[in-house]
This record gives structure tokens, sequence and C-alpha cells, in this order.
């Protein structure tokens, strides 16, 4: 049985993984990358290494099977006369980099100015993961992440802030942990008002 979620709506609650059958050639491929990195995929500790890599792969990149938008369907309009802004702070996520399927390790930062509903505040990190889930660069997921809240919602405002890691920059490369990226995306009043933008981002803990 569902929890009931933010405001009392049926949350859409994510399946425990299910054991899914893996195609041959998925396998081989894995067996393939195992080798030419310079081990032998037929010893023991690697041996259901192969399954075990094309099915986490499946989990990281639920978001294919996800439309984001379909989380802001539901909204509320007694909100007893509320207007200012809502924000969710610090919501975590990963997502793998297109350029070298390595790990994005991050928070971000979610605030829209509601016109006249609001939305459950679980539905921004819903929309956040579902585009998270996938392969990604930064600087898009922001923007898809705004631009979803920003067409399905029409509030006056949103704000995306989006700070991560890269595992692409800290583990290969030029190897430089402790590097972090920060990414933003404004609309509406919060691009085109500064107070507006600066109240938004004091919220989230920056100084314009």
């Amino acid at each position: 049985m569902n929890e009931l979620d933010d405001h009392g709506d049926a949350g859409d609650l994510v399946a425990p993984p299910r054991k899914i059958p893996v195609p041959p050639e998925v396998e081989d491929a894995v067996r393939t990358l195992i080798r030419w990195a310079g081990d032998d995929p037929t010893r023991e500790g690697l041996r259901d290494t192969p399954a075990r890599v094309a099915r986490a792969w499946k989990e990281y990149c639920q978001g294919y099977e996800d439309d984001p938008a379909r989380h802001l369907s539901r909204i509320f309009e007694e909100v007893g006369g509320y207007d200012e802004i809502v924000l969710l702070k610090d919501i975590p996520f990963q997502s793998h980099c297109e350029h070298h399927m390595a790990p994005i390790i991050g928070k971000a930062h979610i605030a829209y100015l509601p016109s006249n509903w609001v939305v459950g505040i679980s539905k921004l990190a819903r929309v956040l993961h579902g585009f998270a889930r996938r392969l990604q660069v930064q600087e898009r997921l922001t923007a898809e992440v705004a631009n979803c809240i920003w067409e399905n919602l029409r509030p006056q405002g949103v704000a995306v802030v989006i700070e991560a890691s890269h595992a692409c920059m800290t583990a290969r490369g030029v190897r430089t942990p402790g590097v972090g990226m920060v990414t933003s995306r404004m609309m509406g009043v919060f691009k085109d008002d500064e107070r507006s933008r600066k109240e938004v981002l004091s919220l989230m803990g920056y100084r314009e």
C-alpha cells in the first residue's frame, strides 16, 4: 500500500529493482570491457559481474522510462493565499556524465514563486531525479529541471541551482578531487527582477 505523500497525495513510490533478464550481447560487452581493462572475466570474482553491471546501469538510467512532467500534474489551489517563494533545498542526486559515463554526485536547490497553485514538495525532487537518472551534462540537467517546472506549473518565477562533483574530473584526466561545479537557471521574476533573484539566492545560502 502506498504511503501518503506531501499534501496528502498518494506517492509514486519507487519499486525495488527487479532481476530483469539481461540480453547476452550486453553481458558480452561488459566481458569485453573487463578483458580490455586487463582482467579475466571468467575468474570467480568476475563471473557474475557482467549481469550485475548491466542491471546496475538499467537502474542508473531509470529516468529514460520516466516523464518528469507527470509529477507536476496534481496541483493544489487551497493554500490560504500563500504567494511567497517555495524552496526545496539540498536535494541529493546522482547522475552519470554522457562523455565518460562517470558518476556525477551533488545536490540541487529548486525554487518557484507560485501563481495560483502549488505542487507537493516531493514532486520537485521527483522531477530532478527523472532527469538526473539519464546520461547527462550538468548544464542541461539544470535547464531541464527549470524548464519542466516553468512549463507545467506556470509560476511567476523558477530558480534552480545545482552543485556537483564529477568523477570524470576527480578520478581521471586532470584528477583534481574536491572540485565542485555550480550551475544555475533563473526564469521569470528571478531572472528579470534583481531583488527577487537576490532573495531566492539568499534563501538557498548564496550571495549574488
